[in-house]
């Protein structure tokens, strides 16, 4: 079992805890346990409506952002350079437990 440690949009803090999810996206378990993502495109890197920002202490235990993420993330209002990613390009496992991330505001 792995956490993730999830702040909401209205600041909330939440546990998510997931079993072995190997083959999944952080974008996946975020949508499918109804917190804040909205994945219009459904994991395919065309939008940033699963747009969330990395805790710092995160950001160099996950492989840099593509150009494609790098695109559509720059375009966003909230941009943060270090820390704005989109989650459907984070693969998740058990390496990712404790992740801390916050959702990023609605475009």
């Amino acid at each position: 079992m792995a956490v993730i440690h999830v702040t909401t949009r209205n600041g909330q803090q939440q546990d998510l805890t997931v079993g072995s999810k190997g083959g999944y996206t952080l974008m996946e378990l975020l949508r499918d346990n109804n917190l804040e993502v909205e994945a219009i495109c459904g994991g395919s890197c065309s939008c940033a409506t699963c747009h969330v920002f990395i805790d710092d202490a995160w950001i160099g235990k996950l492989p840099p952002r593509g150009p494609d993420e790098t695109e559509l993330v720059e375009q966003t209002s909230d941009y943060r350079p270090n820390n704005s990613r989109l989650s459907c390009q984070i693969a998740f496992s058990d390496a990712l437990d404790g992740l801390k991330v916050t959702i990023a505001p609605a475009e």
